[in-house]
């Protein structure tokens, strides 16, 4: 899983997940710190105007700008870089604190009610660091109340708490209780939510690595499958050669015609036993032919058609069918796949059509059969999910999901109103390698 994601950051892809939630973190806390500035002016405000308490305003005024202008350019740093560490994050919660114990140390010290908001730092440490860098934070700010006990001067806010709500002292305590719960519940709710959203991503990231392990083992028992089989299939041929100058066989039509559909077969076995170890053994681009997405996609309708029993079979293509494109059996053996599907669930009649616009190729199957169950449709593209009944059934539409995904295309299935299927499987041009000099 490691290599994985080592390869996406090595190609420009997405980081790691902890660099990711560590990001989420760091802009979180760039937005906390505005409401807390924002917070600071208002109170700063009521506890000057509204309760008449002497508050040296330039100095406060000072420690404020000093915030605004990190939290600037925090902003600005973390929108270049993506990347946040622990320690980036315990550096943000110093300011913090530091620019907080500045504050009380101007008003009032441990007296201020607002001494509390101290507990908030080392609430939102708690929840984004390690547990060394938390107990770090504990240390700094238990050491900053204790500073601010002896060398502050206290608030000059009577003492009458018997007043109860219409005390000064006990409205600032209320109003940094409100402060805090809200600020606690509005963070710990967005690092709950980046939380599970990096657990979705993991577990999507477990699920895909199990997919393509799966299809590595399936490749090789297909490769494996493939070389036993070659020599059987050959000899098969050889017999059925033979078989033909036999003059029982020569005498009856019946067991002749029957002899040359078994040819036929076993041909077309042979050739997919070749296909199969071709795929296995060698780069896609060194047995790729240059066609066009018109001439690409009627070798594979006549091919198709002429080697199933369909009964009807409708054929349509719009758009810029004659681009250049560089074809190989991988890609028809995944849109022969999506259409042997819908052949099994309708017998009599089966559609395709191909639209080529805004350099996107998209395959349209439709057929007339029973459609997909709602538990079908839900868990499309896991491995043996399949409404036929056998075991190993699914495992067709599995790997044209996967080769969809490594071409940058998507396959997509739902229901028809009027009954049946549709499948929709939808690849860039640009995955097909057009060739804009090429000569059909």
């Amino acid at each position: 899983m490691q290599d994985i994601f080592e390869r996406k950051r090595a190609a420009g892809g997405p980081l790691l997940l902890g660099d990711a939630v560590g990001h989420k973190n760091m802009r979180q806390l760039i937005q906390l710190r505005w409401i807390a500035i924002v917070g600071q002016i208002v109170t700063i405000a009521v506890v000057t105007l509204g309760f008449g308490v002497a508050l040296p305003l330039p100095h406060m005024a000072q420690m404020l700008v000093l915030l605004v202008a990190f939290n600037i350019g925090s902003q600005l740093r973390w929108q270049e870089r993506p990347q946040v560490s622990d320690r980036e994050i315990f550096v943000a919660l110093l300011v913090d604190v530091a620019v907080l114990t500045a504050q009380l140390y101007l008003s009032g010290g441990s007296s201020n009610p607002f001494a509390f908001l101290y507990l908030l730092q080392v609430i939102l440490g708690a929840m984004l660091l390690k547990a060394r860098w938390t107990w770090m934070l504990v240390v700094i700010t238990v050491s900053c109340f204790a500073g601010l006990t002896m060398l502050s001067q206290p608030l000059h806010l009577p003492l009458d708490h018997d007043k109860g709500l219409s005390s000064h002292y006990v409205q600032g305590m209320l109003l940094c209780f409100v402060l805090n719960a809200t600020l606690l519940v509005a963070s710990i709710t967005r690092i709950s939510r980046n939380v599970r959203e990096r657990d979705a991503h993991l577990a999507d990231l477990r699920q895909s690595a199990a997919e393509h392990e799966h299809i590595v083992r399936m490749g090789l028992l297909a490769s494996g499958a493939a070389h036993e089989l070659g020599t059987p299939l050959a000899t098969l041929d050889v017999i059925l050669g033979d078989w033909q100058y036999m003059p029982a066989l020569r005498d009856s039509p019946e067991l002749l015609q029957e002899m040359v559909e078994m040819q036929a077969q076993v041909k077309r076995c042979k050739r997919i036993v070749s296909d199969i170890l071709q795929s296995a053994g060698e780069t896609r681009g060194e047995f790729s032919v240059k066609t066009t997405v018109a001439d690409f996609l009627d070798h594979i309708v006549s091919d198709w058609r002429r080697s199933r029993p369909v009964v009807v079979f409708d054929c349509t293509s719009h758009g810029e069918v004659e681009l250049a494109i560089v074809g190989d059996s991988t890609l028809q053996q995944m849109i022969c796949n999506v259409l042997d599907n819908a052949l099994e669930a309708s017998p009599q009649w089966v559609g395709l059509e191909a639209l080529c616009v805004d350099g996107r190729l998209t395959l349209t199957v439709t057929d007339q059969g029973p459609g997909f169950s709602p538990h079908m449709l839900a868990t499309l593209g896991r491995p043996y999910q399949s409404s036929k009944g056998r075991p190993g059934g699914g495992l067709g539409l599995f790997l044209s999901i996967n080769v969809a995904k490594t071409l940058g295309g998507s396959l997509t299935a739902q229901n028809r109103p009027e009954g049946g299927a549709i499948v929709r499987l939808s690849l860039p041009l640009s995955a097909l390698k057009i060739v804009p000099d090429a000569n059909p």
